[in-house]
């Protein structure tokens, strides 16, 4: 197969599916090349994702939403307690969606239905996706005017744009000759999900620990999905426990905020890193997910950045597609860039900073993330601040990330269209 496409994209995690779905929307046609989907003789992913509403507007706007919504949980509150034993204790912190207007401020959607849900809607043939199952991509050559993509198959393709969403060790990155700067915590997270005999209340809760932070985020039912984080070689030894010794350290740990735990889920350990790419758009290649920026599992930022990335995309090539430019010249993927940088930097910069303010042994440094706390709790204007930034930059929101985000799309594209006439 030899053929020529005005985009491909490269991943077929959650970040690329609705990168190419995104693009399909701006009704560009699409090459998405991802690995064949998981049979059931492979290993249940267990991990979930917590989305917010952004995020679950934008999958509405590609018409995956309807199939993953029966699998996830509503977020209505967001618990942080204080469990790092510090001279100062900061008080407990709710926030709630209702506080700021919304019914939720999220879905926690487990990456297996979010997967499915993503192929699905690339699979339609109203979708602009052509979808191809790969082993991989083997090469990624760029020349000035195109891009030529082989597949391990031996079978090539042309694209004037080349959307890497291929994660942290991406090729696309590597061909377009990007540059990296990547970092490593001394830290671990176990993720796995856990059945339990009180109910959530749709509130996920935070445990701030001096290890790190201990999260669970609600699933339907009486069940919820934890991310653990601790040193390296304690997070391998709790992993290794049998389920009867997990369970009660879960339980311990828990303080007897869920009851009883019941089920585990197989646990699966990761180790936390950092890395943020020096442009996100350059060389006919943009960066969507972990090709671009890695950040720890805090604040369920990662996911969301990488749908915000797929969804400020779709504008720029919408936008050159109405001004009759070429999607991967050097203009469009410049405002991309532009687009990106002000809210990944400020989101790895927050996540860094709290998370290293908790593995910190410097009492001013405590003293000061206490203090932080206090002020969230007891000063409203403030939370609701927080809760709207951490949500969603208040910078311009991205057309796909907002209710009839499709007509959006193309009433942007038709406006770049005038003045690109009266021009």
């Amino acid at each position: 197969m030899s053929r020529q496409f005005r985009a491909a994209v490269v991943g077929g995690g959650p970040a690329g599916l609705v990168a190419a779905l995104a693009l399909g929307k701006a009704r560009i046609e699409v090459f998405l090349a991802a690995p064949p989907h998981r049979t059931h003789a492979h290993a249940p992913d267990n991990r979930t994702a917590a989305l917010f509403a952004g995020s679950i507007e934008l999958l509405k706007n590609v018409n995956a939403w309807e199939a993953i919504a029966p699998s996830s949980a509503p977020i209505r509150a967001i618990r942080i307690i204080d469990d790092t034993g510090a001279l100062l204790r900061a008080p407990e912190v709710v926030f709630t969606a209702a506080e700021v207007g919304l019914d939720v401020f999220g879905w926690n959607v487990p990456n297996s239905a979010l997967v499915a849900g993503l192929l699905d809607a690339a699979s339609r043939s109203d979708s602009g996706v052509s979808l191809r199952a790969t082993r991989g991509i083997a090469q990624v050559a760029i020349a000035e005017d195109s891009a030529t993509l082989s597949t391990q198959e031996g079978d090539t393709l042309v694209a004037s744009l080349v959307v890497g969403a291929d994660g942290r060790n991406s090729i696309c990155r590597s061909a377009a000759g990007i540059a990296t700067t990547t970092w490593q915590y001394e830290q671990a997270a176990i993720a796995t999900t856990f059945s339990h005999s009180r109910p959530h209340r749709s509130i996920s809760t935070e445990f701030h620990r001096p290890s790190g932070p201990f999260t669970t985020v609600p699933l339907p039912g009486l069940a919820s999905s934890l991310v653990w984080v601790e040193r390296p070689d304690e997070a391998q030894r709790l992993a290794a426990l049998d389920e009867a010794s997990f369970r009660a350290a879960l339980e311990e740990r828990l303080q007897g905020l869920l009851g009883t735990i019941g089920d585990i889920s197989p646990r699966a350990v990761f180790p936390l890193s950092g890395l943020t790419a020096a442009v996100y758009g350059q060389n006919r290649t943009a960066l969507v997910g972990e090709s671009g920026h890695v950040i720890p599992p805090i604040g369920a930022q990662g996911l969301n950045l990488g749908f915000r990335d797929a969804a400020a995309l779709a504008d720029c090539v919408a936008t050159a597609l109405g001004q009759q430019r070429d999607p991967g010249e050097a203009s469009t993927l410049a405002a991309y860039n532009a687009h990106r940088r002000p809210d990944v930097t400020s989101r790895i910069t927050t996540i860094d900073v709290l998370n290293r303010s908790l593995i910190s042994d410097l009492v001013p440094v405590h003293l000061a993330r206490g203090l932080g706390l206090v002020a969230l709790k007891t000063f409203p204007p403030l939370r609701r601040f927080a809760i709207r930034e951490g949500l969603q930059p208040s910078r311009e929101v991205s057309s796909l990330l907002l209710p009839d985000g499709a007509h959006r799309l193309t009433q942007r594209r038709e406006a770049a269209m005038t003045r690109h006439s009266a021009a």
